[in-house]
């Protein structure tokens, strides 16, 4: 890994849900949220997707053996942990768009 952050959190689930039903809320939540992108089923975040931007990726996998839930999420540690998240918090201060300045491609190694 050249540089970032993945992170995994695990939850335990109350009742029975399905991938559609968790994937909802997450596209309900994140829906308009422009630098968090919600991955399409089974592809999990890679810190190579994310390296150079202010973009997180996240997903999750339903374990039914153990009822729970695992989510994942990769963001680059210099940019969205640092710069980028300054800037974007500038943006939002100062009343302008909360991407100005922060629309870069992400870099691939």
């Amino acid at each position: 890994m050249n540089r970032g952050i993945l992170i995994t959190a695990y939850a335990s689930l109350t009742s029975k849900v399905s991938y559609e039903e968790v994937k909802a809320v997450y596209d309900k939540y994140y829906g308009k949220e422009f630098f968090v992108r919600v991955l399409e089923k089974d592809v999990t975040p890679q810190t190579k997707w994310v390296e150079g931007s202010n973009f997180v990726d996240v997903n999750f996998k339903i374990d039914p053996r153990t009822n729970r839930i695992v989510m994942m999420g990769a963001m680059d540690n210099l940019v969205k942990g640092a710069a980028g998240q300054a800037v974007q918090n500038m943006n939002l201060l100062f009343g302008l768009e909360e991407n100005k300045g922060l629309k870069l491609i992400p870099m691939f190694p």
